[in-house]
């Protein structure tokens, strides 16, 4: 169980500095649309030699509107704002996403608890502090586009636990190649500049390479067998432990600032979902 942890910690916390290398080189909605189509189509091969039956129109039109939502809302999004913004402070207003969740859950017939609202209430104040950081300030499109993340997050998650979707890491496959494939439509429509991939420069292909196999393929089968093995309030800890992981390694290794707004926004985020969290194990 440990070293599933440990990769759900260290490198989801990571990805999100490797993604703001990524896009330095490569466009966002490109390099996320690419990772989530290859990352697809190896879970579903893998699923269909292990024997798992393909997937029936039902599932995959069900998986679609959730595909789209947590892959391209909520990881392309990212992508397309860390352009912009530090990676830490993108990371720490993504760790809401189990306020979110707790927020839109009474729409899916879960009520929520006094100690949720007030873990939202905190959330949301550790999101205004965040905001008022001279970073998002001087750029209102990325900080929007970034707080829409946890949103579509949340949501397609929401709809994955109530709909008929395909069964294990098969719909996991369907929903990456859902996300991916209309993120390769949305960098048609905004005319990304699709690189010539054998003239990148190295720290451009690694960066993508560790996201496909280690941020995708790796942490998240370490997170399904968390999911399978352990309680819920263990697997999903790594939403409290990212944010702070991220602003770490954005400060080490990309000499990120980290200032008094980031600090107390991660205190505060860390908090309230630790409150929500530990409510729901009980």
């Amino acid at each position: 169980m440990l070293p599933s942890l440990l990769a759900v910690y260290v490198i989801w916390g990571s990805t999100y500095w490797v993604m703001r290398v990524a896009v330095e080189y490569l466009p966002p909605f490109f390099m996320a649309a690419w990772r989530y189509l290859l990352t697809g189509t190896v879970l579903l091969a893998l699923q269909r030699w292990r024997g798992a039956p393909w997937p029936t129109r039902r599932e995959w039109a069900f998986a679609v509107p959730v595909g789209v939502l947590m892959f391209a809302g909520g990881n392309g999004t990212v992508a397309w704002a860390e352009k912009h913004i530090s990676s830490g402070a993108a990371a720490v207003i993504c760790g809401t996403m189990p306020l979110w969740a707790a927020a839109f859950g009474p729409l899916f017939g879960e009520r929520a608890s006094r100690r949720e609202w007030l873990a939202l209430a905190l959330g949301f104040v550790g999101v205004a502090t965040l905001g008022l950081s001279r970073e998002l300030r001087a750029e209102p499109s990325a900080a929007l586009a970034v707080m829409f993340a946890p949103i579509a997050w949340s949501l397609g998650s929401l709809l994955a636990r109530s709909w008929p979707l395909a069964k294990g890491l098969m719909s996991a496959a369907t929903q990456m190649l859902a996300g991916g494939a209309a993120m390769a439509g949305l960098s048609v429509a905004l005319r990304e500049d699709w690189p010539y991939v054998p003239g990148l420069p190295i720290q451009a292909l690694a960066a993508w390479v560790y996201l496909a196999v280690f941020g995708s393929l790796v942490a998240y089968s370490a997170y399904t067998y968390l999911l399978r093995n352990t309680r819920p309030a263990v697997a999903t800890s790594y939403s409290y432990v990212n944010p702070a992981i991220a602003v770490a390694v954005g400060a080490a290794l990309g000499g990120e600032h980290v200032g008094w707004e980031t600090v107390f926004a991660v205190a505060l985020i860390i908090g309230a979902t630790v409150l929500v969290l530990r409510g729901r194990a009980r």
